[in-house]
């Protein structure tokens, strides 16, 4: 699915203008474009900050946010690429804790495009490129780079030193890009997703995971021998785990008790458990536990089991409801909302998917909890029909009470007499239309 977005600065969309017409239109994977763009702009990937580089197929935007929140707890400052944006481009570049502005963004986007023209970029890889080049030329003390698309082939990739290496949790999504059979790397498919993710592993930095299956822990273990990256794995290095209300962390250094993350889902104990073991296991940055300890409270990661608060959708509701919006979108982040739920009997879904996405496989953990369910289509991209979905969670699920319906606010009207709380999910594209429309726009 290509990236694409839009601007309210007239300056800004001029530049994302050019950005469609010059890119070729979809997701491309390799080094060959990115390497030579970056060339072009004096290679600023080489001149960051310290950088966290982090993969994974679910959970690494929010060990991303843990990492920033425990560095500014700290007293220092951090530069932050991630994607995709929810409502605004400027989301995908943080400088200094402040997302960029649209007059320093149109000058950068300038820059790249004018030195790009004949490359055939992708969005992504102009993205990259001017991301490195704000982070390159504004001092801080860290530098947080989230992987777009893979690991290895992905246009972040190009950092050749990082200080750290994380890969979060791991599962099967965006099959068409990284199971496709190339030579000398391995066929099954989970432990191909491993040798993709662990790509991003450089000679002499630790590469920090999460616990894998054998297969997988294996294929992540040889590509870190292979280009002498220190494994710090999850089991072995390191361990955490939820004890009594609280999170129990320990290394070799010795063990540490930190609160539960404040962002709702069981899932993100792991996510910030990475977060801590990256920290722990390298040494440009010195981050105390206390630092630690406010991370757990203060890191933030909006359309994540967010909320909803006060706003023009909500308000289509009884003021008693409660409404959760997560940008989840495949089997495993499925599991993770499953978990998140434990404790909600029955809630009403709203639910709008990608076409390239596995409805059923992302649906059916959680399906014991829908009472309801409507489906959406998504503006601007390509998706399952709303009707096709609600064929497949009656025939599939059982689930009798599914409908579909031309937007978000339609389902909510739907629902406004019916008792129970509800969680609009599917898609970030989905979660970002229901940021602006509620006026909950990420800062």
């Amino acid at each position: 699915m290509p990236d694409h977005a839009h601007s309210t600065d007239p300056a800004v969309q001029a530049q994302l203008d050019r950005l469609t017409a010059l890119s070729p239109g979809r997701d491309i994977l390799g080094l060959e474009r990115i390497a030579e763009l970056c060339r072009r702009l004096g290679d600023p990937q080489h001149h960051l900050p310290p950088v966290f580089h982090v993969a994974g197929t679910n959970g690494k935007g929010s060990t991303c946010a843990f990492l920033r929140a425990a560095i500014e707890a700290q007293g220092l400052t951090a530069h932050v690429y991630s994607s995709p944006h929810l409502v605004r481009f400027n989301e995908r570049i943080r400088l200094a804790g402040t997302l960029i502005d649209d007059a320093l963004l149109t000058a950068l986007l300038t820059e790249v495009l004018d030195a790009a023209h004949d490359l055939q970029a992708s969005f992504f890889e102009v993205t990259t490129a001017a991301a490195f080049l704000a982070f390159a030329r504004a001092p801080v003390d860290a530098c947080i780079v989230e992987v777009g698309l893979g690991g290895r082939l992905d246009a972040t990739n190009v950092i050749a030193a990082p200080t750290v290496c994380g890969i979060a949790s791991l599962g099967i999504d965006h099959e068409a890009f990284l199971l496709a059979p190339e030579a000398d790397v391995p066929a099954p498919p989970h432990d191909r997703i491993a040798f993709e993710k662990a790509g991003i592993a450089k000679p002499g930095a630790p590469l920090v995971t999460q616990a894998y299956p054998a297969s997988m822990r294996a294929v992540i273990a040889a590509r870190a021998a292979a280009v002498g990256a220190s494994l710090v794995d999850r089991g072995t290095a390191w361990d955490a785990r939820v004890v009594d209300g609280r999170l129990a962390y320990r290394d070799a250094r010795g063990a540490l008790d930190l609160p539960l993350p404040a962002m709702a889902g069981a899932h993100q104990a792991d996510n910030a458990a990475l977060a801590v073991a990256m920290l722990r296991h390298q040494h440009a940055v010195r981050i105390d536990e206390a630092a630690l300890s406010a991370a757990m409270t203060r890191a933030t990661w909006p359309a994540r089991m967010q909320q909803l608060g006060a706003g023009p959708l909500t308000a289509l509701l009884p003021p008693s409801t409660t409404v959760w919006l997560d940008g989840g979108h495949n089997p495993d982040a499925g599991v993770a909302l499953s978990r998140a739920l434990e404790g909600v009997a029955t809630l009403h879904i709203v639910c709008g998917l990608l076409s390239n996405k596995n409805a059923m496989g992302f649906l059916r953990p959680f399906a014991d909890r829908i009472a309801t369910f409507s489906a959406v289509p998504i503006r601007g991209h390509e998706h399952h029909d709303p009707k096709d979905l609600c064929w497949w969670v009656q025939d599939g699920l059982g689930i009798v009470d599914a409908r579909p319906c031309d937007n978000v606010p339609t389902a909510l009207r739907q629902l406004a007499d019916a008792p129970g709380d509800v969680l609009i999910c599917g898609s970030l594209y989905l979660a970002g239309e229901v940021l602006a429309a509620n006026d909950e726009i990420p800062a």
